[in-house]
């Protein structure tokens, strides 16, 4: 495993939508693994494969102590309206507020080409759609209704 560079806002590959994945190989497993330790090391809830510069369909979360690695995810219904802030790995000090859906079912594959399905609420849907964005190259600065920088 390794910690893989997370690109920032202004490189053009996190504005480019990403590739289906067709191989569930050793390559895809190491980037899964790779992405997994380079979130864990960033402290973040979500982290997207163009963010890493890999234009695959590829995400993963980390919410409640647990980890969804999500292939070719496809969003199946969604419902109601959540309103909060949002920030981002590769946005630095930034955050603002977003609209998403409160609910959301989500199809993806596993690391193993294997099929599945997960009803996301609350912070879980937020995340999930957050990542889901990153695919088709957008980010959250794009939806929201403000941003402004961090205090610390």
């Amino acid at each position: 495993m390794a910690i893989r560079n997370i690109l920032q806002i202004g490189d053009p590959t996190l504005r480019k939508k990403s590739f289906e994945v067709t191989d569930f190989g050793e390559k895809t497993h190491q980037l899964l693994d790779d992405m997994k330790e380079t979130l864990i090391k960033a402290d973040g809830a979500g982290l997207a494969a163009p963010q890493v510069g890999v234009l695959r369909r590829i995400f993963i979360v980390y919410v409640d102590g647990k980890f969804y690695e999500c292939i070719n995810p496809v969003i199946l219904k969604q419902k109601g309206k959540q309103r909060d802030n949002e920030d981002c790995l590769s946005v630095k000090g930034k955050y603002g507020e977003v609209v998403r859906p409160n609910f959301i079912t989500l199809k993806a594959f596993d690391r193993y080409g294997k099929p599945f399905v997960v009803n996301a609420e609350g912070f879980l849907a937020r995340a999930f759609c957050h990542e889901y964005d990153h695919l088709d190259g957008i980010i959250y600065v794009d939806k929201a209704e403000f941003v402004r920088e961090e205090s610390r």
